[in-house]
Order: structure tokens, then C-alpha cells, then sequence
């Protein structure tokens, strides 16, 4: 079942989030090969969500910059996150589209992502990804995603059986 967003706000058309639902997306965000990745949340608000990494040698492709997987799955991973901010909790976020532009090779000690909900549709959200390296105390803006997202409850049942 798909769930449409234009019904979950309230009458400003703010869902909002309390300090239960932030500590839960804090601790949602670190599991699996997030976890594994070493991805920290850094910031949570209404739309918005930061996250970061610190750079590990097995996180380095063979020229020595950081992977593109690692940092497309920091992208993907941190835009869904930024819509699960606006969504009530009975609501499962997929991505169904994911581009991504890589301008620089990371070279910094650690990754930051800057994820933002730019669109939210009755049951489709886009949000934009910006991901920086850290060098010498400055952030370099090294890519750019836009991923879009559907809302589904969490009771739709997924099987592989069609």
C-alpha cells in the first residue's frame, strides 16, 4: 500500500518530529553496512539530514580516493533518511531513482553528506544529496546526487513471488 503524503501534516503542513522520533532515526540510520561503512549521523530536522564517515583504508579504491560506492551509498542511504524526517513512522522509504555526479576525487580524512527533502509528492519524494570532503578544515564539495523516494507502509508486504 501506498501512502499519500498530501494526508499527514498538520494544518501549518508540518509533520512534526519529536525528540523520540529524532533518537530513532539516529539509531535506524546505523545499521547493516551503514554500520559497517562506519556512517555517523551528524544532524537531523525537518527535511534535512547530515551524516559522515571517517575515511578507512578499506573504504579506498586502488588509486587511493575513496570508492564511488561508498560514497553513492552515503548519497542514497542520507536522502532517505532526510524523507523519513517527514513521514510518520508507520512509513517505509525505497528508493526508485538514483543519479549521481562525482566532481572530485575524495582525498579528505572524512566524508560529509548533506541530504534535503527538495520535492514531496502525494506518495513520491526527491531529495538532493551534496557530499564533501574534509581538507585541511575545509569542506570541497566532490559530488552531487538526486534521489527519489516512494512512501510505503510499512504493512505492504514485499515477496519475490511476482
Amino acid at each position: 500500500m501506498v501512502i499519500n503524503l498530501a494526508y499527514l501534516h498538520d494544518k501549518q503542513g508540518v509533520l512534526s518530529m519529536n525528540k523520540d522520533r529524532i533518537e530513532l532515526l539516529k539509531k535506524d540510520y546505523i545499521q547493516g553496512f551503514p554500520a559497517y561503512c562506519g556512517f555517523e549521523v551528524l544532524q537531523i530536522g525537518e527535511g534535512v539530514f547530515e551524516a559522515r564517515f571517517m575515511v578507512r583504508p578499506e573504504h579506498k579504491q586502488q588509486d587511493g580516493y575513496v570508492h564511488a560506492g561508498v560514497l553513492a551509498t552515503l548519497a542514497d542511504h542520507t536522502a532517505g533518511y532526510s524523507a523519513y524526517t517527514i513521514v510518520p513512522h508507520n512509513v517505509r522509504i525505497l528508493t526508485i531513482e538514483f543519479k549521481i555526479n562525482y566532481f572530485k576525487p575524495a582525498i579528505g580524512n572524512q566524508v560529509i553528506c548533506k541530504s534535503k527533502v527538495i520535492n514531496q509528492g502525494k506518495n513520491i519524494i526527491v531529495a538532493e544529496s551534496e557530499l564533501y570532503d574534509l581538507v585541511d578544515k575545509k569542506e570541497r564539495l566532490i559530488s552531487k546526487a538526486t534521489v527519489t523516494l516512494v512512501a510505503v507502509s510499512s504493512k505492504t508486504p514485499f515477496n519475490n513471488t511476482t
